[in-house]
């Protein structure tokens, strides 16, 4: 299986807005209503009660007809929201920098470099699912994170962007306290088995990871963003990849997390 991380690929924010204008009058439809109710889009719960969040979920290819999808995509519009609004920080993870992570925590403490932003994994590198459950294993193209000021991450996973069939998956997570990231670091999420252990067919051969459980995510996401905070890491910042290649490159600036020297 091919490993990806030469560049940024197209986002979910790109397959949702079909142009920046979009996304920005998805954003002043949100602010305007909110203003108007005195809601907080910060508060989820708030958040998905606007009749301007359920117009955009409605509009979202296959939304409609799946059950839960008020709740499942409106967490993706909950994260597309506060993404547009602090200018679309994407993070691009290399595969060198995700094992070293994966294998051992690094120096420092979780510090996140935005309020919101998106993380993209290697291409089918890292896989959701447990193969003894039956249900199909997704490859996870990146996570999504949103922080409040009342102290609250919001994570949500996205799955199966690929290029044979359209849309997406959402698996939404659910929020955790900023101040218990420290304790994510050296998290057991799964107890007696080894965390990010894959159960993808072939997945330990090839060197790919799981994630079966929501501590894995919070425990990826702190060590992320540790490394990040630490003189460590290789941080490169990269405009968007130009030609028309597989998989579709992403048209927006983004910042390469590499393994430092």
């Amino acid at each position: 299986m091919s490993l990806h991380d030469a560049y940024a690929r197209i986002t979910p924010w790109e397959l949702a807005f079909v142009s920046e204008k979009d996304a920005r009058k998805f954003v002043s439809s949100v602010q305007e209503e909110s203003e108007g109710r005195g809601a907080d889009p910060q508060m989820l719960e708030s958040f998905l009660t606007m009749a301007s969040v359920d117009q955009f979920i409605l509009g979202l290819g296959g939304a409609e007809s799946e059950e839960g999808a008020s709740m499942r995509f409106g967490g993706l519009a909950f994260h597309l929201y506060h993404f547009t609004t602090e200018s679309c920080p994407l993070y691009l993870l290399t595969v060198d920098a995700a094992r070293y992570l994966v294998e051992g925590r690094p120096p420092g403490s979780p510090a996140l470099p935005g309020a919101s932003g998106y993380l993209q994994l290697p291409q089918h590198f890292f896989w959701t699912g447990v193969a003894s459950s039956g249900a199909s294993q997704e490859s996870i193209d990146g996570i999504f994170w949103t922080a409040t000021s009342g102290g609250l991450l919001h994570t949500l996973l996205v799955t199966g962007i690929r290029p044979d069939r359209p849309g997406l998956g959402v698996i939404p997570l659910p929020p955790a306290p900023l101040n218990d990231a420290p304790i994510w670091l050296d998290l057991e999420a799964r107890g007696t088995e080894d965390d990010f252990s894959a159960s993808l067919p072939g997945g330990e051969l090839d060197g790919l990871y799981g994630v079966s459980t929501a501590g894995e995510v919070f425990k990826l996401l702190a060590r992320i963003f540790a490394y990040i905070s630490s003189d460590q890491g290789r941080l490169e910042a990269e405009a968007p990849h130009e030609g028309e290649q597989a998989p579709e490159p992403s048209c927006l600036p983004y910042t390469r997390i590499g393994r430092g020297v």
